[in-house]
């Protein structure tokens, strides 16, 4: 099997569909599988790893990390096919987000090692978030369990109606803030937000922190490990899905841990 393609088919919404996009693969001899509800995504990557050459994933920044673990420990390429709403790690790699059948090309392409980041025993590719980001992040999907519509905006809501700061140790500092970060390499920082990273093999942690929901200014800490402490579990949002880890939570980086393919120079 040259390659190997995941597909998921709620990442995101557009065109293409989930099943022109397989019918697009299908035709550069990738073998692809459209992720139906309730399917664990590691489990079929880890069954088809063993005879693919590369394996890869069509979906948004919280469907990669899962399968690019499995590519790690098989010592596989992996190859992300932006596919969701936003698509950062994929703007981050350079491809064209608007363009998931040209991203494809990448099954063929030139490899690159980049790093990964843990937070304790799961893997991240962009940044693991506790306080107000991660709170919405929880919010929002209760309200999509319920078949709310707008989901995020009634999220975001309730996250105001708490304008509670988070009291956290780092490294046994504490540290008050409202938004907490943990970053694998550096994001340029925007006066709202975080941006793109133009490096992904700087082999460090970057961890922010703002007293605001929407910050005007932040605080940077570096390093390849940080170790955060809170009271209980820490409800967390791993490359924008929920999660709750235990706490005291080691965040360590792994360097040049992932081989990534990506389309062609041209």
């Amino acid at each position: 099997m040259a390659g190997f393609l995941l597909i998921n088919p709620r990442s995101g919404r557009g065109g293409p569909s989930a099943e022109e996009l397989a019918a697009a693969a299908g035709e550069k001899g990738i073998e692809t599988h459209v992720l139906g509800q309730g399917e664990d995504a590691a489990a079929i990557a880890a069954e088809a790893a063993s005879e693919a050459e590369a394996i890869g994933i069509a979906g948004g920044d919280g469907s990669l990390a899962a399968v690019a673990e499995v590519a790690i420990e098989r010592d596989l390429p992996f190859v992300c096919v932006p596919f969701g709403t936003r698509n950062h790690f994929a703007r981050d790699l350079g491809l064209d987000r608007r363009d998931p059948v040209g991203a494809l090309e990448a099954f063929a392409g030139e490899e690159r090692r980049i790093d990964v980041g843990h937070a304790g025993e799961r893997s991240f590719l962009n940044n693991v978030s506790v306080g107000a980001y991660a709170s919405l992040v929880h919010g929002r999907e209760v309200h999509r369990r319920r078949r709310e519509s707008l989901a995020t905006a009634r999220a975001l809501l309730r996250t105001l109606r708490h304008p509670h700061r988070l009291r956290l140790r780092v490294d046994e500092e504490v540290l008050v803030a409202r938004v907490v970060l943990v970053a694998n390499n550096a994001y340029e920082l925007k006066l709202f937000e975080l941006g793109a990273r133009k490096d992904l093999t700087e082999g460090r942690l970057h961890l922010y922190s703002a007293p605001g929901l929407l910050p005007t200014d932040w605080d940077e800490r570096v390093g390849e490990r940080f170790e955060l402490g809170g009271t209980g579990t820490l409800r967390a949002a791993i490359d924008g899905e929920p999660f709750e880890l235990e706490s005291p939570l080691v965040c360590r980086a792994d360097p040049a841990a992932l081989r990534v393919l990506v389309p062609p120079r041209r």
